[in-house]
Protein backbone atom coordinates (compact mmCIF):
# COMPACT_ATOMS: atom_id res chain seq x y z
CA UNK A 1 0.00 0.00 0.00
CA UNK A 2 1.03 3.52 -0.79
CA UNK A 3 0.66 5.64 1.98
CA UNK A 4 2.67 8.41 3.52
CA UNK A 5 4.47 7.89 7.11
CA UNK A 6 2.43 10.79 8.39
CA UNK A 7 -0.25 8.31 8.39
CA UNK A 8 2.06 6.33 10.08
CA UNK A 9 2.46 8.48 12.94
CA UNK A 10 -1.51 9.20 13.06
CA UNK A 11 -1.93 6.08 13.94
CA UNK A 12 0.45 5.51 16.16
CA UNK A 13 -0.53 8.69 18.16
CA UNK A 14 -4.46 7.30 18.04
CA UNK A 15 -3.20 4.73 20.16
CA UNK A 16 -1.26 6.56 22.42
CA UNK A 17 -4.46 9.10 23.01
CA UNK A 18 -6.21 5.67 24.16
CA UNK A 19 -3.74 5.78 26.96
CA UNK A 20 -3.71 9.62 27.40
CA UNK A 21 -7.43 9.56 27.52
CA UNK A 22 -7.85 7.27 30.01
CA UNK A 23 -10.07 4.97 27.57
CA UNK A 24 -7.59 2.12 27.71
CA UNK A 25 -7.98 2.30 31.36
CA UNK A 26 -11.31 2.23 31.82
CA UNK A 27 -11.66 -1.31 29.05
CA UNK A 28 -8.46 -2.73 31.44
CA UNK A 29 -10.60 -2.30 34.29
CA UNK A 30 -13.67 -3.73 33.00
CA UNK A 31 -12.00 -6.53 31.59
CA UNK A 32 -9.71 -7.16 34.90
CA UNK A 33 -12.58 -6.93 36.76
CA UNK A 34 -13.86 -10.09 35.07
CA UNK A 35 -12.84 -13.14 37.81
CA UNK A 36 -11.64 -15.34 35.42
CA UNK A 37 -9.34 -17.83 37.51
CA UNK A 38 -9.03 -20.71 35.45
CA UNK A 39 -7.64 -22.44 38.15
CA UNK A 40 -10.61 -22.89 40.29
CA UNK A 41 -13.68 -24.58 38.30
CA UNK A 42 -15.81 -22.82 40.13
CA UNK A 43 -15.37 -20.05 37.62
CA UNK A 44 -16.05 -21.40 34.60
CA UNK A 45 -18.95 -19.21 34.07
CA UNK A 46 -16.53 -16.20 34.22
CA UNK A 47 -14.11 -17.49 31.33
CA UNK A 48 -17.44 -17.75 29.00
CA UNK A 49 -18.81 -14.06 29.93
CA UNK A 50 -14.95 -12.72 29.11
CA UNK A 51 -15.00 -14.19 25.90
CA UNK A 52 -18.85 -13.95 25.02
CA UNK A 53 -19.72 -10.44 26.72
CA UNK A 54 -16.30 -8.44 26.45
CA UNK A 55 -13.56 -9.99 23.49
CA UNK A 56 -16.59 -11.36 20.97
CA UNK A 57 -18.48 -7.29 20.96
CA UNK A 58 -15.26 -5.42 20.33
CA UNK A 59 -14.03 -8.22 17.44
CA UNK A 60 -17.71 -7.85 16.19
CA UNK A 61 -17.49 -4.35 15.98
CA UNK A 62 -14.22 -4.38 13.94
CA UNK A 63 -15.33 -6.08 11.70
CA UNK A 64 -14.43 -10.10 12.63
CA UNK A 65 -16.62 -12.95 12.20
CA UNK A 66 -16.49 -14.98 15.56
CA UNK A 67 -17.12 -18.76 17.02
CA UNK A 68 -16.73 -20.33 20.50
CA UNK A 69 -14.95 -23.55 20.66
CA UNK A 70 -16.09 -25.59 23.84
CA UNK A 71 -13.01 -27.42 24.95
CA UNK A 72 -12.44 -30.75 24.66
CA UNK A 73 -9.93 -31.56 27.70
CA UNK A 74 -12.15 -32.22 31.20
CA UNK A 75 -11.90 -28.24 31.73
CA UNK A 76 -15.01 -25.45 30.98
CA UNK A 77 -11.98 -23.84 29.16
CA UNK A 78 -13.74 -22.60 25.94
CA UNK A 79 -11.65 -20.79 23.41
CA UNK A 80 -12.76 -17.86 20.74
CA UNK A 81 -11.63 -17.83 17.32
CA UNK A 82 -11.82 -14.49 15.31
CA UNK A 83 -11.12 -13.75 11.33
CA UNK A 84 -11.20 -10.61 9.71
CA UNK A 85 -10.35 -11.14 5.64
CA UNK A 86 -9.82 -8.42 4.07
CA UNK A 87 -8.73 -9.99 0.38
CA UNK A 88 -7.77 -13.74 0.30
CA UNK A 89 -4.17 -12.21 -1.60
CA UNK A 90 -3.05 -10.58 1.25
CA UNK A 91 -1.10 -11.74 4.12
CA UNK A 92 -2.40 -13.58 7.44
CA UNK A 93 -1.66 -12.76 10.32
CA UNK A 94 -2.61 -14.88 13.52
CA UNK A 95 -2.23 -13.46 16.97
CA UNK A 96 -2.96 -14.35 20.42
CA UNK A 97 -3.66 -13.59 23.69
CA UNK A 98 -5.43 -15.58 27.26
CA UNK A 99 -8.43 -14.30 29.12
CA UNK A 100 -7.88 -16.39 32.49
CA UNK A 101 -5.88 -15.49 35.30
CA UNK A 102 -4.35 -17.27 37.91
CA UNK A 103 -5.73 -17.68 41.54
CA UNK A 104 -6.78 -13.73 42.97
CA UNK A 105 -5.56 -14.28 46.48
CA UNK A 106 -8.07 -11.82 47.47
CA UNK A 107 -6.65 -11.21 51.06
CA UNK A 108 -3.02 -11.33 50.13
CA UNK A 109 -2.83 -8.19 48.79
CA UNK A 110 -1.48 -4.85 50.25
CA UNK A 111 -3.31 -2.59 51.78
CA UNK A 112 -6.16 -0.50 49.70
CA UNK A 113 -5.15 -2.97 46.76
CA UNK A 114 -7.18 -5.85 45.09
CA UNK A 115 -7.23 -8.30 42.80
CA UNK A 116 -10.48 -7.23 40.67
CA UNK A 117 -9.99 -3.70 40.29
CA UNK A 118 -7.54 -1.82 39.13
CA UNK A 119 -5.41 0.59 41.91
CA UNK A 120 -3.33 3.09 39.65
CA UNK A 121 -0.07 4.30 42.28
CA UNK A 122 2.25 6.30 40.35
CA UNK A 123 3.60 4.24 37.02
CA UNK A 124 1.84 0.96 38.61
CA UNK A 125 -1.62 -0.35 37.89
CA UNK A 126 -2.57 -3.07 40.53
CA UNK A 127 -4.86 -5.60 39.47
CA UNK A 128 -5.20 -9.68 39.25
CA UNK A 129 -4.19 -10.90 34.97
CA UNK A 130 -3.30 -7.00 34.42
CA UNK A 131 0.36 -8.21 33.56
CA UNK A 132 -0.78 -11.53 32.76
CA UNK A 133 -2.48 -11.43 30.08
CA UNK A 134 -5.24 -8.76 30.16
CA UNK A 135 -3.02 -5.83 29.82
CA UNK A 136 -1.13 -7.58 27.01
CA UNK A 137 -3.90 -8.45 25.04
CA UNK A 138 -5.81 -5.03 25.44
CA UNK A 139 -2.88 -3.30 23.89
CA UNK A 140 -2.77 -4.92 21.06
CA UNK A 141 -6.22 -4.69 20.37
CA UNK A 142 -6.76 -0.97 21.08
CA UNK A 143 -3.32 -0.37 18.82
CA UNK A 144 -4.75 -2.47 16.07
CA UNK A 145 -8.23 -0.42 16.45
CA UNK A 146 -6.16 2.77 15.74
CA UNK A 147 -4.41 1.52 12.91
CA UNK A 148 -7.89 0.81 11.18
CA UNK A 149 -9.15 4.29 11.86
CA UNK A 150 -5.99 5.60 10.26
CA UNK A 151 -6.63 3.49 7.02
CA UNK A 152 -10.30 4.28 6.73
CA UNK A 153 -11.17 0.88 8.12
CA UNK A 154 -8.92 -1.19 6.90
CA UNK A 155 -5.69 -3.03 8.42
CA UNK A 156 -3.86 -3.94 4.69
CA UNK A 157 -3.93 -7.63 6.00
CA UNK A 158 -6.27 -9.91 6.93
CA UNK A 159 -6.01 -11.03 10.67
CA UNK A 160 -7.02 -14.40 12.76
CA UNK A 161 -7.24 -14.10 16.39
CA UNK A 162 -7.20 -17.08 19.12
CA UNK A 163 -8.16 -16.18 22.37
CA UNK A 164 -8.14 -19.09 25.26
CA UNK A 165 -9.13 -19.12 28.64
CA UNK A 166 -6.95 -22.23 29.78
CA UNK A 167 -3.52 -21.13 29.77
CA UNK A 168 -3.16 -20.82 33.21
CA UNK A 169 -3.81 -24.37 33.63
CA UNK A 170 -1.51 -25.18 30.50
CA UNK A 171 -3.69 -24.95 27.93
CA UNK A 172 -5.61 -28.03 28.12
CA UNK A 173 -7.49 -28.55 24.76
CA UNK A 174 -5.71 -25.93 22.50
CA UNK A 175 -3.52 -27.98 20.54
CA UNK A 176 -6.44 -30.26 19.59
CA UNK A 177 -8.02 -27.20 18.51
CA UNK A 178 -5.90 -25.63 17.20
CA UNK A 179 -5.08 -28.75 15.07
CA UNK A 180 -8.82 -29.38 13.94
CA UNK A 181 -8.84 -25.45 12.74
CA UNK A 182 -5.33 -25.77 10.97
CA UNK A 183 -7.47 -24.55 7.92
CA UNK A 184 -9.04 -21.78 9.79
CA UNK A 185 -5.87 -20.70 11.34
CA UNK A 186 -3.86 -20.70 8.38
CA UNK A 187 -1.67 -17.56 8.10
CA UNK A 188 1.83 -16.28 7.35
CA UNK A 189 3.34 -15.12 10.34
CA UNK A 190 2.22 -15.43 14.39
CA UNK A 191 2.47 -12.44 16.33
CA UNK A 192 1.43 -11.73 20.02
CA UNK A 193 2.44 -10.91 23.38
CA UNK A 194 2.97 -12.54 26.84
CA UNK A 195 6.02 -12.79 29.20
CA UNK A 196 8.34 -9.95 30.03
CA UNK A 197 10.61 -7.35 27.85
CA UNK A 198 14.19 -7.64 29.34
CA UNK A 199 13.47 -4.65 31.64
CA UNK A 200 10.96 -2.14 31.85
CA UNK A 201 12.80 0.59 29.46
CA UNK A 202 14.03 -1.78 26.80
CA UNK A 203 11.32 -3.29 24.25
CA UNK A 204 11.83 -6.67 23.18
CA UNK A 205 11.62 -9.74 21.05
CA UNK A 206 11.56 -13.11 21.34
CA UNK A 207 11.29 -16.05 18.96
CA UNK A 208 9.95 -19.30 21.05
CA UNK A 209 10.09 -20.37 24.48
CA UNK A 210 12.21 -22.75 27.10
CA UNK A 211 10.32 -25.92 27.39
CA UNK A 212 9.37 -27.70 30.06
CA UNK A 213 9.56 -31.10 31.12
CA UNK A 214 8.47 -31.54 35.25
CA UNK A 215 9.84 -35.08 36.87
CA UNK A 216 8.99 -36.55 40.64
CA UNK A 217 11.40 -38.44 42.39
CA UNK A 218 10.15 -40.63 44.88
CA UNK A 219 11.65 -43.01 47.95
CA UNK A 220 8.32 -45.35 49.85
CA UNK A 221 10.84 -47.39 52.23
CA UNK A 222 8.46 -48.53 54.42
CA UNK A 223 4.78 -48.24 55.81
CA UNK A 224 5.34 -45.37 59.01
CA UNK A 225 7.90 -43.93 60.68
CA UNK A 226 10.41 -45.43 63.42
CA UNK A 227 11.60 -44.00 66.65
CA UNK A 228 14.86 -41.95 65.59
CA UNK A 229 16.56 -42.86 68.80
CA UNK A 230 15.62 -46.70 68.75
CA UNK A 231 16.25 -47.24 64.82
CA UNK A 232 18.75 -44.36 64.24
CA UNK A 233 21.49 -45.78 62.71
CA UNK A 234 19.50 -48.97 61.17
CA UNK A 235 17.36 -47.58 58.92
CA UNK A 236 18.01 -46.10 55.75
CA UNK A 237 17.06 -42.84 55.81
CA UNK A 238 14.69 -41.50 52.86
CA UNK A 239 15.27 -37.97 53.25
CA UNK A 240 19.07 -38.65 53.48
CA UNK A 241 18.99 -40.98 50.09
CA UNK A 242 17.42 -38.04 48.20
CA UNK A 243 18.82 -35.31 49.13
CA UNK A 244 21.87 -37.59 47.69
CA UNK A 245 20.37 -38.57 44.52
CA UNK A 246 19.23 -34.48 43.80
CA UNK A 247 23.41 -33.61 44.93
CA UNK A 248 24.16 -36.24 42.53
CA UNK A 249 21.82 -34.75 39.60
CA UNK A 250 22.76 -30.74 40.11
CA UNK A 251 25.63 -29.62 42.21
CA UNK A 252 26.13 -27.09 44.92
CA UNK A 253 26.28 -24.31 42.15
CA UNK A 254 23.61 -25.27 40.21
CA UNK A 255 25.27 -27.01 37.30
CA UNK A 256 23.25 -30.03 35.53
CA UNK A 257 25.40 -33.75 36.53
CA UNK A 258 23.09 -35.41 33.92
CA UNK A 259 24.73 -35.19 30.65
CA UNK A 260 21.65 -36.36 28.76
CA UNK A 261 20.15 -33.30 30.05
CA UNK A 262 22.65 -30.75 28.72
CA UNK A 263 21.73 -28.64 25.44
CA UNK A 264 24.15 -28.45 22.77
CA UNK A 265 26.65 -25.67 22.33
CA UNK A 266 25.01 -21.55 22.54
CA UNK A 267 25.18 -20.92 18.73
CA UNK A 268 27.49 -17.90 17.63
CA UNK A 269 24.16 -16.16 16.94
CA UNK A 270 22.22 -16.98 20.34
CA UNK A 271 25.51 -15.91 21.95
CA UNK A 272 25.33 -12.33 19.63
CA UNK A 273 21.95 -11.52 20.29
CA UNK A 274 21.91 -11.91 24.23
CA UNK A 275 25.65 -10.30 24.22
CA UNK A 276 23.76 -6.91 25.44
CA UNK A 277 21.17 -8.43 27.42
CA UNK A 278 21.34 -7.59 31.45
CA UNK A 279 19.30 -9.23 33.67
CA UNK A 280 17.71 -8.63 36.94
CA UNK A 281 17.84 -4.34 35.92
CA UNK A 282 15.08 -3.63 37.42
CA UNK A 283 15.08 -2.04 40.87
CA UNK A 284 12.71 -4.40 42.54
CA UNK A 285 14.00 -7.26 40.63
CA UNK A 286 15.84 -10.26 42.75
CA UNK A 287 19.92 -10.28 43.02
CA UNK A 288 21.25 -12.52 40.35
CA UNK A 289 23.82 -14.79 41.56
CA UNK A 290 26.42 -14.25 39.22
CA UNK A 291 28.18 -17.63 40.30
CA UNK A 292 25.00 -19.85 39.95
CA UNK A 293 24.03 -21.94 36.81
CA UNK A 294 26.73 -23.54 33.93
CA UNK A 295 30.33 -21.96 34.49
CA UNK A 296 31.69 -19.63 31.34
CA UNK A 297 28.03 -18.20 30.57
CA UNK A 298 26.86 -14.99 31.32
CA UNK A 299 23.71 -14.82 33.39
CA UNK A 300 21.48 -14.09 30.09
CA UNK A 301 23.06 -17.24 28.27
CA UNK A 302 22.06 -19.68 31.57
CA UNK A 303 18.30 -18.05 31.61
CA UNK A 304 18.28 -17.91 27.63
CA UNK A 305 20.56 -20.53 25.44
CA UNK A 306 21.22 -23.04 28.38
CA UNK A 307 19.54 -25.60 30.33
CA UNK A 308 18.65 -25.28 34.28
CA UNK A 309 17.34 -28.58 36.45
CA UNK A 310 15.27 -26.81 39.49
CA UNK A 311 13.84 -28.47 42.73
CA UNK A 312 10.68 -27.01 43.40
CA UNK A 313 9.30 -28.34 46.04
CA UNK A 314 10.76 -31.49 48.83
CA UNK A 315 9.62 -33.14 51.84
CA UNK A 316 9.93 -35.73 54.26
CA UNK A 317 8.31 -36.05 57.59
CA UNK A 318 6.51 -32.53 58.61
CA UNK A 319 9.12 -29.89 58.48
CA UNK A 320 6.31 -27.39 60.21
CA UNK A 321 6.25 -30.36 63.14
CA UNK A 322 8.95 -32.55 63.28
CA UNK A 323 9.11 -35.53 65.23
CA UNK A 324 11.79 -38.05 66.62
CA UNK A 325 10.59 -40.25 63.85
CA UNK A 326 12.36 -41.41 60.79
CA UNK A 327 10.14 -41.00 57.90
CA UNK A 328 9.32 -43.54 55.51
CA UNK A 329 9.03 -41.78 52.17
CA UNK A 330 10.27 -38.46 50.69
CA UNK A 331 9.47 -36.49 47.82
CA UNK A 332 11.00 -34.46 45.72
CA UNK A 333 9.31 -32.05 42.47
CA UNK A 334 11.93 -31.43 40.25
CA UNK A 335 11.62 -29.11 36.82
CA UNK A 336 13.79 -28.85 33.62
CA UNK A 337 13.42 -25.64 31.14
CA UNK A 338 15.34 -26.86 28.20
CA UNK A 339 16.42 -25.39 25.37
CA UNK A 340 15.93 -26.32 21.49
CA UNK A 341 18.43 -29.44 20.78
CA UNK A 342 18.35 -30.98 24.18
CA UNK A 343 17.56 -34.46 24.24
CA UNK A 344 14.40 -34.21 26.57
CA UNK A 345 12.47 -37.34 24.98
CA UNK A 346 14.87 -39.61 26.81
CA UNK A 347 14.77 -37.88 30.01
CA UNK A 348 13.52 -40.83 31.77
CA UNK A 349 16.39 -43.47 30.50
CA UNK A 350 19.01 -40.94 31.20
CA UNK A 351 17.43 -40.08 34.81
CA UNK A 352 17.14 -44.09 35.47
CA UNK A 353 20.57 -44.55 34.19
CA UNK A 354 22.56 -41.39 35.77
CA UNK A 355 21.04 -42.41 39.46
CA UNK A 356 22.23 -46.10 38.82
CA UNK A 357 25.72 -45.23 37.48
CA UNK A 358 25.97 -43.30 40.88
CA UNK A 359 24.97 -46.22 43.13
CA UNK A 360 21.66 -44.48 44.17
CA UNK A 361 18.99 -47.29 44.63
CA UNK A 362 15.49 -47.08 45.91
CA UNK A 363 14.19 -43.97 44.29
CA UNK A 364 11.68 -44.10 41.85
CA UNK A 365 12.07 -41.03 39.23
CA UNK A 366 8.37 -40.39 37.05
CA UNK A 367 8.75 -38.14 34.17
CA UNK A 368 5.60 -36.10 33.21
CA UNK A 369 4.48 -34.98 29.95
CA UNK A 370 6.78 -32.21 28.77
CA UNK A 371 6.42 -28.74 26.45
CA UNK A 372 8.57 -28.76 24.10
CA UNK A 373 11.15 -25.84 23.58
CA UNK A 374 10.80 -23.67 20.14
CA UNK A 375 12.81 -21.12 18.76
CA UNK A 376 12.75 -19.57 15.15
CA UNK A 377 15.49 -19.05 13.53
CA UNK A 378 17.31 -15.89 14.57
CA UNK A 379 17.91 -14.47 10.83
CA UNK A 380 14.54 -15.10 9.93
CA UNK A 381 13.14 -12.20 7.39
CA UNK A 382 10.40 -11.33 10.09
CA UNK A 383 12.87 -11.05 13.09
CA UNK A 384 14.46 -8.28 11.05
CA UNK A 385 11.27 -6.98 10.01
CA UNK A 386 9.88 -6.57 13.67
CA UNK A 387 13.38 -5.00 15.65
CA UNK A 388 13.17 -2.70 12.63
CA UNK A 389 9.74 -1.38 13.08
CA UNK A 390 10.16 -1.27 16.67
CA UNK A 391 13.12 0.55 16.70
CA UNK A 392 11.56 2.85 14.17
CA UNK A 393 8.97 4.11 16.77
CA UNK A 394 10.35 3.72 19.65
CA UNK A 395 14.11 5.09 18.43
CA UNK A 396 15.36 2.22 20.85
CA UNK A 397 17.34 -0.72 20.03
CA UNK A 398 15.12 -3.60 21.20
CA UNK A 399 16.01 -6.58 23.01
CA UNK A 400 16.14 -10.31 21.06
CA UNK A 401 15.98 -13.05 22.79
CA UNK A 402 16.37 -16.28 20.85
CA UNK A 403 13.71 -17.89 23.36
CA UNK A 404 11.70 -16.88 26.39
CA UNK A 405 13.18 -18.46 29.46
CA UNK A 406 9.66 -19.44 30.98
CA UNK A 407 6.94 -21.61 28.91
CA UNK A 408 4.35 -20.01 26.66
CA UNK A 409 1.89 -22.64 23.98
CA UNK A 410 4.61 -21.71 21.49
CA UNK A 411 5.12 -25.12 20.37
CA UNK A 412 1.07 -24.98 19.37
CA UNK A 413 1.97 -22.03 17.05
CA UNK A 414 5.03 -23.27 15.35
CA UNK A 415 4.65 -26.94 15.10
CA UNK A 416 0.78 -27.37 14.93
CA UNK A 417 0.33 -24.43 13.02
CA UNK A 418 3.90 -24.31 11.51
CA UNK A 419 3.55 -20.44 11.44
CA UNK A 420 7.38 -18.20 11.93
CA UNK A 421 6.36 -17.27 15.59
CA UNK A 422 7.22 -13.60 17.28
CA UNK A 423 6.55 -12.18 20.54
CA UNK A 424 6.03 -8.62 21.51
CA UNK A 425 5.98 -8.58 25.60
CA UNK A 426 4.41 -5.66 27.26
CA UNK A 427 5.43 -7.01 30.82
CA UNK A 428 8.14 -6.42 32.98
CA UNK A 429 10.28 -8.68 34.83
CA UNK A 430 9.48 -7.65 38.74
CA UNK A 431 5.59 -7.48 37.74
CA UNK A 432 4.31 -10.02 40.47
CA UNK A 433 2.90 -12.27 37.57
CA UNK A 434 0.68 -14.79 39.29
CA UNK A 435 2.02 -13.30 43.12
CA UNK A 436 -0.61 -11.03 45.19
CA UNK A 437 0.35 -7.24 44.19
CA UNK A 438 0.45 -8.05 40.34
CA UNK A 439 1.00 -4.64 38.31
CA UNK A 440 1.26 -3.32 34.71
CA UNK A 441 3.18 -0.30 34.36
CA UNK A 442 1.64 2.85 32.50
CA UNK A 443 4.69 4.00 31.19
CA UNK A 444 4.83 0.62 29.35
CA UNK A 445 1.85 0.29 28.50
CA UNK A 446 2.17 3.75 26.89
CA UNK A 447 5.21 2.99 25.02
CA UNK A 448 3.55 -0.75 23.44
CA UNK A 449 0.52 0.86 22.35
CA UNK A 450 3.11 3.22 20.42
CA UNK A 451 5.28 0.35 18.84
CA UNK A 452 1.94 -2.32 18.68
CA UNK A 453 0.36 0.71 16.23
CA UNK A 454 3.47 0.42 14.61
CA UNK A 455 3.80 -3.27 13.99
CA UNK A 456 0.17 -3.50 12.65
CA UNK A 457 0.96 -0.53 10.27
CA UNK A 458 3.95 -2.00 8.79
CA UNK A 459 2.07 -5.12 8.48
CA UNK A 460 -0.08 -3.71 5.67
CA UNK A 461 2.62 -1.84 4.09
CA UNK A 462 5.69 -4.26 3.86
CA UNK A 463 4.56 -7.86 4.91
CA UNK A 464 4.29 -9.42 1.26
CA UNK A 465 8.19 -8.12 1.12
CA UNK A 466 9.35 -10.10 4.30
CA UNK A 467 6.91 -13.13 2.95
CA UNK A 468 8.50 -13.18 -0.57
CA UNK A 469 12.31 -13.05 1.06
CA UNK A 470 11.25 -15.93 3.55
CA UNK A 471 10.54 -17.68 0.14
CA UNK A 472 13.65 -16.88 -1.20
CA UNK A 473 15.49 -17.96 1.66
CA UNK A 474 13.75 -20.74 2.81
CA UNK A 475 14.33 -19.85 6.30
CA UNK A 476 11.82 -21.34 9.03
CA UNK A 477 10.96 -22.61 12.98
CA UNK A 478 13.65 -24.64 14.56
Amino acid sequence: MNTSAATREAAIASAVETYDSGRFLTDLDRRVAYRTESQEPSQAKHLHAYLEKEISPLLHRLGFETKLVPNPSDIDAPVLLASRIEDINLPTVVTYGHGDVVRGYDDQWHKGLEPWKIVVDGDRWYGRGIADNKGQHSVNLAALEAVMNARGGKLGFNLKIIMETGEEVDSPGLNQICGAERDFLSGDVFLASDGPRVSAERPTVFLGSRGELNFDLELDLRSGGHHSGNWGGALRNPAVVLSHAIASMVDVNGRILVKGLMPPPISAAVREALSDIELGRDSSAPEVDIDWGEPGLTPAERVLGWNALEVLAFKSGNPDAPVNAIPPTARAHCQLRFVVGTDWENAQNYLDEHLARNGIKHVNVIVKPAVTATRLDLDDPWVKWTLDSIRKTTGKKPALLPNLGGTVPNEIFANTLGLPTVWVPHSYPACSQHAPNEHFLGSVARESLALMAGLWWDLGETALNVISARKRAGTGSA
